[in-house]
């Protein structure tokens, strides 16, 4: 598609259709669906806010709609098709992208910060882990203990976690461990790399140079157009790094750069991106999602101003703890915030607000349809709407009906 420059709303229709957005969803899911989804995205990032679910699942239903999750988890842990690896932050990636990965591991930075210490004063206690997990299989933090002396708890802030969880970590982030399983209660189970990846993977050496090239690729592949911010974002990778890498990847044909109207920088276009005549798309988003997760691009290309109030104060909280934004056609037309109370087995919706310019009786009824939608799959019995936000009480209306 050699293009000279772009509408916005052009560069909309793109961004969504290389994110799946632009079919609807297959009703009756099967692993070849997940498997599909999965590979268009290039990655799953994994974040265990259990406010509604895990949101690798959740990125899944938003273009799948309902499917057993543990489709996904058998790719992934059974199948050995997909690997847990740091590369967007803690991601599901499929299995040949782990060589693309090899520089990033070995110069990985262990959480909690500062656990390198730890690591250079007690080395025996380092080498110790990695022989429990050759000679007794698959671990858990919680079936090792710290060293003798050593208080079992680090102190890493928000990180702050075991001695063997951070020592397991340090192995998986520097490619000696990789994650076997998860537990019912999410927690990693660790083995060996030589028992998780195929040697064919595990043994391919790739520059770091192509293999930055490669990664760029597949975020411009997955963005279908972006800026080299947009693009080094995917993957976490400098700005600095990406540039060189996006101008070879421009003089060898994969990509374009086009001027973007309203964008001050150049962007760069895959070749192969597609530009849908009409979006029909209704999903709700998670916070994690790949569409939205780089705020600065969710505004340039929606309009929308998104930010995760996780860690923001509960007073100063502007939309709420868990919103989610909600696409519809081909715009971001509202944010809800929402929770699944468990244990009396709803979907509250906390808060529900209109975007600028949308319509409230359409909104409202496709919000409350993909409620429901999403309700069921969480296997809750009822959506219930609380009145806080422009949209409340009609969305409270339409879901009473």
């Amino acid at each position: 598609m050699p293009r000279n420059s772009l509408s916005p709303t052009e560069v909309r229709r793109i961004a969504l259709a290389a994110q799946g957005f632009d079919r609807p969803r297959p009703g009756r899911v099967d692993t070849r669906h997940i498997r599909r989804a999965l590979r268009q995205l290039g990655l799953l990032q994994i974040d265990y806010v259990n406010v509604l679910g895990p949101a690798q699942y959740h990125v899944l239903f938003s273009r799948l709609g309902p499917y057993d999750k543990s489709r996904l988890d058998d790719l992934v842990y059974r199948r050995r098709e997909f690997t847990e690896q740091w590369a967007h932050e803690a991601s599901i990636v499929p299995m040949e992208t782990w060589p693309l990965l090899r520089h990033r591991r070995e110069t990985h930075r262990v959480r909690p910060w500062g656990f390198e210490k730890f690591m250079a004063k007690h080395p025996d206690y380092v080498k110790q882990v990695l022989r429990d997990v050759r000679t007794r299989g698959p671990l858990t933090s919680d079936d090792l203990s710290a060293p003798d002396g050593v208080a079992r708890r680090t102190a890493g802030g928000a990180w702050s976690r075991t001695v063997p969880w951070a020592t397991l970590e340090a192995h998986f982030g520097c490619g000696r461990l990789a994650v076997a399983d998860r537990l019912a209660n999410f927690q990693r189970v660790y083995d060996l790399v030589d028992r998780i990846v195929p040697a064919e993977v595990r043994t391919c050496r790739i520059g770091r140079a192509d293999a930055e090239r490669a990664l760029l690729e597949e975020a411009a592949r997955s963005h279908g157009v972006g800026t080299a911010a947009d693009l080094a974002d995917y993957y976490r990778m400098p700005v600095r790094d990406a540039r060189p890498r996006l101008m070879e990847l421009v003089e060898a044909g994969t990509l374009h750069q086009v001027h973007v109207e309203g964008w001050d920088e150049v962007a760069y276009l895959h070749t192969k991106a597609r530009i849908p005549n009409r979006l029909d798309a209704v999903a709700l988003l998670s916070p994690f999602d790949p569409l939205i997760w780089y705020r600065r691009r969710a505004a340039r290309i929606f309009d929308f101003a998104y930010t995760v109030e996780i860690f923001v104060p509960k007073p100063k909280r502007k939309w709420g703890y868990y919103v989610l934004p909600f696409l519809r056609g081909e715009r971001l037309v509202a944010r809800v915030d929402l929770k699944a109370d468990r244990a009396a087995r709803r979907l509250l919706v906390l808060a529900a607000y209109l975007e600028p310019g949308a319509s409230p009786r359409p909104v409202a009824g496709a919000l409350a349809t993909e409620l429901r939608t999403l309700q069921q799959w969480l296997g809750l019995d009822a959506v219930v709407v609380r009145r806080k936000g422009n949209l409340a009480t009609g969305l409270a209306a339409v879901v009473r009906r």
